[in-house]
């Protein structure tokens, strides 16, 4: 990230800082309208590192906020505490990579490090980063102003062709790529993959609300997740 981006970054954490937007430049206020004063002037390139980190969300009356940090209301009911640990992630050129994460926020990292019977790793390195490309593109879909945490309702049409892609053009993209993936998971296993990879509920939780036998929802998550892979095209 630029020097400009991350002062924009740190400016958008303040009360009433918001991007304007005028012709290819984007202005960043600190106010409630286009006459408060301009504090800085972003390129394309560093509006769009905005777009990623820390994400956008419209503005009523036009331009962009940063999107809000959720609430610290300690963990919620069925979530998994702090474990830190390392996870598989596609890139966008296909190639996998190990980030750290926090694995008690994601129950497939968790579950990657579990073992079946023979020893082997119960989640191969192409499921894990199938589950966590959905999990991204699930919270990139859940940031557009049109869409909700109705994962079983996201729209079926992508953005327009515009040359410029605004943020809410790729929330809207990555609620059709969430749309396809899910499709291309049975239907018996589907409810149990919306629930861990898009909702972030441990696999217990899951079960519950799913009405399954305990340690049922293992074997349909890794069902989900090969069949996430065989569609990324991943492994």
């Amino acid at each position: 990230m630029s020097v400009a981006a991350d002062r924009a970054r740190r400016m958008l954490a303040r009360p009433g800082a918001w991007i304007d937007q005028q012709a290819d430049r984007y202005p960043v206020r600190v106010g409630g309208d286009r006459r408060s004063r301009i504090s800085l002037t972003l390129d394309e390139a560093d509006f769009r590192a905005l777009v990623a980190d820390p994400g956008l969300c419209a503005r009523p009356g036009g331009g962009w906020t940063a999107r809000p940090e959720p609430r610290d209301a300690g963990p919620a009911p069925g979530r998994p505490g702090l474990v830190i640990g390392e996870t598989m992630v596609m890139e966008d050129d296909g190639r996998l990579t190990t980030r750290a994460a926090n694995l008690g926020e994601n129950p497939i990292a968790w579950l990657a490090r579990r073992r079946d019977p023979s020893g082997r790793p119960w989640l191969t390195p192409a499921e894990v980063a199938a589950g966590e490309r959905l999990r991204r593109d699930g919270e990139l879909a859940a940031s557009g102003p049109s869409l909700t945490m109705r994962w079983d309702a996201l729209p079926r049409s992508g953005g327009g062709s515009a040359a410029r892609v605004e943020p809410g053009d790729q929330a809207i993209s990555a609620a059709a790529r969430v749309e396809a993936a899910l499709q291309a998971v049975s239907p018996r296993v589907r409810a149990f993959v919306i629930h861990v990879c898009l909702r972030s509920s441990s696999l217990q939780l899951a079960e519950r609300e799913l009405g399954l036998r305990r340690r049922q929802g293992k074997t349909m998550l890794k069902q989900g997740l090969e069949a996430l892979a065989e569609h990324y095209g991943i492994g």
